[in-house]
């Protein structure tokens, strides 16, 4: 018994092992499972994953090589996704090489997109571990993880617009267009059935998102209030970190909501019935190392993107605008959104709508405050005007998908609605040709800077 449990620590899982777990702790993986149901996102992102033949290794002589050969066959060729893997070394020959630095962004966003999934899968695996509540809050933190990577890098180079972005993108692409893809493709697939969802788990993210609105336009307000006085920049922006603190309290009062108290409003009840039980498939430290490891590669990759972003927009002729708010998030969050689209056309429309709101609302109330928080002790002076434009899109954006989500019931046309709104929205950024650092002149008769949301007499 415990030569089996070092083997699974060190990543190795035998078939006898197996049937161990199969007959005699059966009911304890059923325990730590059942406590630490795996999360929308993760159940979406599991949806473009694929079972590996253990009959492949099986036969392989030696311990270290075969479970070697595990951890590759269960992480790197276990995804759907496997082919984008290729990206990354091509990425990081064309910076080593000096070439066109718009290869280098491409090759990077397309290398980004299997990684975020195989981050995903790798915190499911330590969640069977470390217990439901640990397992939960890693779940919760690493859920964007890409997005916060970026976030962090852009900010080291003080492209706070790429920050506000591709942060603002992530909520309308989920929202708007996973959300409605879903439901458009969940209704095409089942015209003769009544699509319901519970309207708990809406209603809370719903009030989420709608006082992360709330943060967002006050400093706008109080800005285009406040008239030509510079010394109101500073208050904008004290405002903005004092929100941020307030949101951040908000999201641990949230996970609290979502773990312990109210874990029922959370659960997938229709998925439950017609899935196999789940277990780990690569032991715990072998799950950490590849975290550790798959982390740095999007650090990486996301200091290209960050770097190559302007010469990108400039080689293709799209705005940086446009390509933050909407190529970052469809590329990022690919695998999600496939899920999600899958779930829905099963009839599963709990799971879809966790993964949308559900990721939406870590952005707005974590993501976005963080980024916030980890500006101010970089000094750097991000804050949270996002301008009217974008600040605009977010809160019509919000108040449609409250509205579409009331009646706990749904159709193909309420996805065609929402799919519609997030085209003539990119088509309006798509549009927008001004370029990030130079100033415009506002509606007030000021001159905005962008880059930092100050007036200037």
């Amino acid at each position: 018994m415990e030569e089996s449990q070092n083997n699974i620590e060190n990543g190795i899982i035998s078939d006898n092992y197996k049937a161990l777990l199969d007959n005699n702790h059966k009911e304890q993986w059923a325990n730590n499972i059942n406590g630490s149901r795996t999360p929308p996102q993760n159940m979406a992102a599991s949806m473009v994953r694929k079972k590996s033949d253990p009959i492949l290794v099986s036969n392989v002589r030696f311990q270290m090589l075969r479970s070697l050969l595990n951890n590759l066959q269960e992480v790197v060729l276990g995804t759907k996704l496997a082919l984008l893997f290729p990206a990354i070394p091509l990425a990081i020959a064309a910076d080593f090489y000096h070439f066109g630095r718009p290869w280098i962004f491409a090759l990077s966003l397309l290398g980004l997109t299997p990684l975020a999934e195989r981050v995903s899968f790798l915190t499911e695996q330590i969640a069977y571990f470390t217990g439901p509540t640990v397992g939960g809050l890693l779940n919760a933190t690493c859920g964007n993880a890409t997005e916060m990577i970026i976030a962090l890098f852009a900010l080291r180079q003080n492209k706070i617009d790429v920050v506000k972005y591709s942060l603002l993108g992530s909520i309308l692409s989920n929202l708007l267009l996973v959300l409605g893809t879903s439901l458009l493709c969940g209704g095409l697939a089942n015209l003769k059935k009544e699509q319901r969802y519970d309207r708990k788990q809406a209603d809370v993210n719903s009030l989420l998102l709608l006082l992360g609105l709330l943060c967002h336009m006050l400093p706008l307000l109080f800005r285009y209030a406040s008239g030509l006085n510079n010394p109101f920049a500073t208050n904008t922006l004290q405002l903005s970190r004092i929100s941020s603190i307030f949101m951040l309290i908000a999201y641990v009062a949230y996970i609290f909501f979502q773990l312990k108290t109210h874990r029922q409003f959370f659960e997938s009840q229709e998925g439950d019935e017609d899935e196999e039980e789940e277990k780990p498939v690569i032991g715990f430290w072998s799950a950490f190392s590849w975290l550790v490891g798959m982390t740095i590669i999007i650090a990486l990759l996301s200091e290209y993107v960050v770097g190559t972003i302007e010469a990108a927009s400039n080689s293709w002729g799209i705005s940086v605008t446009f390509i933050s708010i909407i190529l970052l998030p469809i590329v990022g969050n690919a695998a999600e959104h496939a899920g999600s689209i899958i779930f829905a056309l099963k009839n599963k429309l709990d799971i879809s709508l966790g993964v949308a709101l559900g990721s939406a609302s870590q952005i707005s109330m974590f993501v976005v405050p963080l980024s916030v928080i980890v500006a101010w002790i970089m000094g750097v002076q991000m804050d949270l005007d996002f301008n009217l434009l974008e600040t605009g899109s977010l809160a019509f954006t919000i108040i449609i998908t409250a509205f579409t989500l009331q009646d706990g019931t749904s159709h193909y046309l309420k996805g065609v609605i929402l799919f519609l709104c997030y085209i003539i929205i990119a088509a309006c950024f798509f549009v927008d040709k001004i370029p990030m650092n130079e100033t415009t002149v506002g509606t007030l008769g000021t001159v905005l800077e962008p880059s930092s949301g100050v007036l200037v007499a």
